[in-house]
């Protein structure tokens, strides 16, 4: 029953989103129909706004998992929100096993996963190291990424963008265990990002 209700939840603030972000910000969705629907994958995408979770949820398709900073289950309405969309928090900065743990378990279980390289907020533009959990994530599992880039401003009534990219697959990695096959694979997937956001 739980699970039947969650369900419901979920349908519909995801249809509210929608028609909000159409209404509100006339997003433009391009390449979603090329993404193959029997298949999952690591939705990596440039982060600029709160918007882009919710954004890449409704557009994609399907249900999505979140990897978010442990901070936001702090607000009540956060909380709510990450239990309906069965969010995965994590401990910015640190190795947390537990959640590498269940990353891997929901990968394993065939869902699809979300997270931004960028760590944070225009991560770049602020000169954060890129976080190289999406190349960590792709080349344990073997679990192709789909690249996101989103553009356009973030203002009412101004058209933002989301486009989808080209399945990336890393499993030429799959039992190489280098940090320099970690980075390269974090670059590629950026170069990729970039790109669909021009």
């Amino acid at each position: 029953m739980k699970k039947i209700l969650k369900n419901i939840a979920r349908g519909i603030i995801k249809g509210a989103i929608y028609i909000y972000c159409k209404i509100v910000y006339r997003v433009k969705i391009v390449g979603v129909k090329d993404v193959p629907k029997d298949e999952q994958f690591i939705f990596c995408a440039n982060h600029r706004t709160y918007l882009d979770p919710p954004l890449i949820e409704v557009t994609a398709k399907r249900h999505i998992i979140f990897l978010a900073k442990e901070e936001l289950a702090k607000n009540k309405f956060l909380a709510l929100l990450g239990e309906i969309f069965d969010v995965i928090y994590v401990k910015r900065d640190e190795k947390e096993i537990t959640a590498i743990k269940t990353t891997l378990k929901t990968l394993k279980s065939n869902k699809s996963i979300a997270l931004f390289p960028e760590g944070t907020r225009n991560g770049l533009e602020k000169g954060e190291n890129l976080k190289d959990g999406t190349a960590f994530f792709a080349i344990k599992s073997g679990v192709r990424v789909l690249p996101i880039g989103i553009s356009g401003e973030v203002k009412p009534f101004h058209k933002i963008t989301i486009r989808y990219g080209k399945p990336m697959d890393f499993s030429q990695y799959k039992d190489i265990k280098d940090k320099n096959a970690l980075e390269k694979v974090t670059n590629e997937i950026m170069d990729e990002i970039k790109r669909l956001a021009q």
